[in-house]
């Protein structure tokens, strides 16, 4: 059984806000910038992302805006790795702090590094992939946190039995916290699904499904799938609108796995329902399922059509 602070780890919530952050104390000098700039550029370090999208001006940065002098700059690592820099004095999940994610660009136009004994990316725990078993490419979009946790960081997944590592990160990670996906519909491209969207489109944050992962110290890795809140809310355009795919959980290794099964099918299970050996859950209205790769087991997301 899950016990409530895992369950409250693979939950987040996505902020909205905006804040210029403190400087980080006796930060790694890494990169320098012109001091009549008001900007750093992206440096592009070992397994850095860079985030190229016509609807942001970015320059790179993981973040819907340059990186200024002043603030904290958030960065995309390659799927499976997590972004290994934050401000050191933050050790909660607790707004604002938990937007001070990535390198300081201070005053004078210097880029630093606030753990200069860690890696610009850090490698996640390796237990979780994503597979697609649509016909067209699907966007996993993952939140940038620490940060302002807009899903920027992308994770194409090919068709037709397509693979990729999804970011599983450790109690070591910043306080605890897991990654979070929200999953696109096949055919959408990562420049449309990884970023705010608009009721307009079931993208970005008004996807159909999200997904969250964590590991615990004992090599548990917990794995959630749920309807997006947002896209079943009572106000939303997509209320009652039933999605032409759907997604599950499986253990690599059945008899190293807790919770059953964990699937959403809107075909056979409905609108807003999930199929679970356990009862289904709601968090803010959407229904939600976990299971649990133990002994350090892997764990995949599989994508289908409907």
């Amino acid at each position: 059984m899950l016990s409530v602070k895992s369950i409250t780890l693979i939950i987040l919530s996505i902020f909205t806000a905006e804040m210029e952050a403190a400087p980080a104390a006796s930060p790694e000098h890494v990169h320098h910038a012109h001091k009549r700039d008001t900007t750093c550029s992206f440096p592009n370090e070992d397994n850095m992302v860079g985030v190229y999208n016509s609807k942001i001006t970015s320059n790179g940065w993981a973040q819907d805006g340059l990186c200024t002098a002043g603030s904290y700059c958030q960065y995309a690592c390659k799927p499976g790795y997590l972004m290994g820099q934050w401000n050191p004095s933050v050790t909660s999940y607790t707004y604002p702090g938990s937007q001070e994610g990535g390198l300081y660009c201070d005053s004078n136009g210097q880029l630093s590094k606030p753990f200069s004994n860690k890696d610009y990316c850090i490698e996640g725990k390796g237990t979780a992939k994503g597979v697609n078993n649509a016909n067209s490419d699907v966007a996993f979009c993952q939140t940038v946190l620490p940060g302002n946790e807009e899903m920027l960081i992308p994770t194409d997944i090919s068709g037709n039995g397509g693979t990729n590592q999804l970011a599983v990160p450790g109690t070591d990670y910043f306080a605890s916290t897991a990654s979070h996906f929200y999953i696109n519909a096949p055919g959408v491209s990562v420049e449309e699904g990884c970023t705010w969207g608009s009721s307009s489109n079931p993208y970005g944050n008004w996807s159909p499904y999200v997904a969250g992962f964590n590991m615990d110290d004992n090599g548990n890795t917990f794995a959630k799938i749920g309807w997006n809140p947002i896209y079943v809310a009572s106000d939303s355009p997509f209320q009652n609108t039933k999605p032409n795919f759907g997604i599950k959980i499986t253990c690599d290794d059945p008899s190293k796995c807790n919770g059953g099964s964990c699937e959403i099918n809107p075909s056979t299970h409905g609108y807003n329902k999930v199929q679970t050996d356990d009862q289904q859950s709601e968090a803010n209205g959407a229904a939600w399922c976990v299971i649990t790769g133990t002994d350090n087991s892997g764990v995949s997301i599989e994508v289908f059509e409907v």
